[in-house]
């Protein structure tokens, strides 16, 4: 798997440079092979379909306009992954709603019960904004502590004592339904 991760990798560096040179038939495929991965990511965030494609046409204007300042070809898809969060951002101030609720995996509710993914839902949009996006990238779109680091500017360490306080946020909220539950 890392090995078919890495050649993936390589193949987006190699479109980018491709893109970088004016070839934009280098830039579609780029993108195209992208736009799974963005299209999750801005579902989640927004929590509507039609302002998710929208945010990735956005992103993809974005990108192609500033293709030429990507200096890490190999980092493409954490620089996109970063142009489609602030599209998302700008969406949400645009639209002036409050803040969206990311999905939670199936495998992260537990199937303990039919309202456990939602009640995990509601618990992670109770977190503030940016412990919201951190739990997004991590759990729902299976991102490594290095690449969310990569992909928000921020040190590693950082990035774990967020996803740790959003954690221990999510177990008290957690526990504390639980006890009124059975208190």
């Amino acid at each position: 798997m890392p090995e078919r991760m890495e050649q993936r990798g390589q193949e987006a560096a190699e479109l980018v440079r491709r893109a970088q040179k004016g070839e934009d038939e280098a830039f579609i495929e780029l993108m195209a092979g992208a736009k799974e991965q963005l299209l999750r990511i801005a579902l989640a965030y927004l929590r509507d379909e039609e302002a998710a494609l929208e945010c990735l046409q956005e992103t993809t204007c974005r990108a192609y306009a500033a293709l030429g300042r990507l200096r890490q070809p190999e980092h493409v898809r954490t620089w996109l992954v970063r142009i489609l969060l602030s599209a998302c951002a700008d969406e949400r101030r645009r639209r002036k709603r409050q803040q969206p609720v990311p999905v939670v995996p199936e495998s992260a509710a537990g199937g303990e019960h039919p309202g456990a993914r939602l009640e995990l839902e509601e618990a992670v949009a109770g977190l503030e904004p940016k412990l919201r996006q951190l739990v997004l990238l991590k759990y729902a779109e299976d991102m490594t502590v290095a690449d969310i680091a990569r992909t928000l500017e921020k040190p590693e360490g950082t990035i774990k004592t967020w996803l740790n306080r959003a954690l221990r946020q999510l177990r008290r909220e957690r526990g504390a339904k639980e006890g009124m539950e059975h208190g």
